[in-house]
């Protein structure tokens, strides 16, 4: 891929997911944390603080936006098995990028975070039925109701995208 914003290339939705598939969107999301700290693995502070791209965040902010993003992620799926088509809340991932927790923050504590948030997640996945993945969560800003399976194969993209950013920026500088 050329296009720095997509290294691995935009989002492509698969409806309906098979088991298999949605088996193997788990595995990624499970192995999220481990590919996020090989990444980041060896960077220096000077290192942690370009950006992937122009105008795109920085390395360390890439670090802090996958647990916030991946929480909410978790918090919704929880939301859609336990109430009946909840309307999430939306969270402005940019001006959270911006915060100083994501500016400066430890990136090993965003990579804990995720490391204990994966686990969770992935248990939380693993321990339900086919059917629960067709249960239901209607997001706000796009009037657009995405079911588990979804959700899931998306946020299994999204690990392995903000990684590739990494990966490729590394790539780019040599590091």
């Amino acid at each position: 891929m050329n296009d720095a914003r997509y290294p691995i290339g935009r989002y492509i939705p698969v409806d309906p997911l098979s088991h298999d598939d949605r088996r193997r969107a788990i595995d990624q999301i499970a192995l999220c944390p481990d590919e996020l700290r090989r990444a980041l693995g060896g960077l220096s502070t000077a290192q942690l603080e370009t950006p992937y791209r122009d105008g795109g965040w920085t390395v360390r902010q890439v670090a802090h936006h996958l647990p916030d993003s991946h929480m909410n992620a978790y918090v919704r799926h929880k939301l859609a098995v336990t109430e009946d088509s909840p309307t999430i809340r939306p969270y402005q991932e940019a001006r959270w990028a911006e915060l100083t927790d994501g500016r400066e923050g430890d990136v090993e504590i965003s990579l804990k975070l995720l490391e204990a948030l994966h686990d969770r997640w992935v248990r939380f996945l693993s321990g339900l039925e086919a059917e629960q993945f067709e249960r239901t969560f209607l997001h706000p800003a796009t009037g657009k109701s995405w079911t588990l399976s979804q959700s899931v194969a998306m946020y299994a993209w999204h690990g392995r995208h903000h990684v590739a950013h990494i990966d490729t920026l590394r790539e780019r500088m040599g590091w």
